[in-house]
């Protein structure tokens, strides 16, 4: 890489997105990943995870990894203790929330609310309800309407199998909703909106504050739209094999995939192993028992 005298002698602390990136895709944690992070506190290097779950929702990946630091729910629109009380929140206004919430009506994707410490959905059936339910880990509260949660939103998700309806909607939000939310896809059928002032760049600049390290000097890796404003903030990013190729092309250097243990790989290779060239593919995906 021509530009790798611009990236940082030595990194102090790994700021991963969790699915899609730390999580395989059955939401598990491999013990390759696990080690890689229990390496990493060994070496005195920070570690923790800024996620668009609600912080509830970490609560097994925080357990699992024992992190001991702040950790990021919503795309940072709450910074949270690993006991998950609320160090910093920032909510969306309710215009613009109700705003969002009229327009994936209006667009045919099916809209969440997520306040507080619950997730709210209208219908107990639709579009990736279950897959949410085994992500975050606890179920949704079904209600008529939104009218009671909606002043409140932490983060809305339009929901959708359909990725070029997803486009649409969110082309048409960010002109409609310029300034007043942030709107980015954290995977091709979840579009979220969140504050303005929640985003996972941000998040990365809370979250280093916290841990009292630069932001150059911190590894983020992820895989989502989501995470390109965070690539910007971080020393060094890195992109996962499974990325998009306009997340990979934001990236420093892309990593294995998530099912590939792509996390470990980039913590080995280039925080434990203090390289800055490429990754090896072949160390990337191999097999490892």
């Amino acid at each position: 890489m021509t530009a790798a005298q611009l990236l940082p002698e030595s990194i102090a602390a790994v700021v991963s997105d969790v699915d899609g990136t730390l999580a395989r895709s059955d939401k598990s944690i491999s013990p390759r990943s696990a080690e890689a992070v229990r390496a990493l506190r060994h070496a005195g290097v920070k570690f923790t995870v800024v996620s668009s779950r609600p912080p509830r929702g970490l609560k097994t990946v925080i357990s699992r990894l024992n992190i001991d630091l702040p950790v990021a729910g919503f795309n940072g629109g709450v910074i949270a203790s690993p006991d998950l009380s609320v160090i910093t929140s920032h909510l969306i206004t309710p215009d613009a929330a109700q705003h969002a919430v009229q327009s994936i009506d209006a667009s045919g994707a099916a809209a969440w609310v997520f306040s507080g410490e619950d997730w709210f959905i209208r219908d107990r059936n639709g579009p990736r309800v279950a897959l949410e339910e085994k992500t975050v880990g606890f179920s949704p509260t079904v209600v008529t309407n939104f009218d009671g949660v909606i002043g409140a939103s932490a983060k809305i998700v339009a929901v959708s199998d359909d990725a070029a309806l997803l486009t649409r909607l969110q082309a048409e939000m960010c002109e409609s909703l310029s300034g007043r939310a942030n709107i980015a896809r954290s995977q091709p059928y979840y579009l979220d909106f969140t504050s303005p002032l929640a985003s996972k760049g941000r998040a990365l600049i809370e979250l280093t504050k916290l841990m009292a390290v630069s932001t150059t000097s911190a590894m983020a890796i992820g895989d989502g739209e989501n995470d390109v404003d965070m690539f910007a903030r971080a020393g060094l990013s890195i992109a996962m094999g499974n990325a998009d190729a306009k997340v990979k092309e934001a990236a420093d250097f892309v990593t294995g995939s998530n099912d590939d243990d792509g996390v470990a790989v980039a913590i080995e290779w280039f925080v434990l192993g203090g390289n800055r060239v490429p990754i090896d593919r072949a160390r990337a995906s191999r097999d490892v028992a």
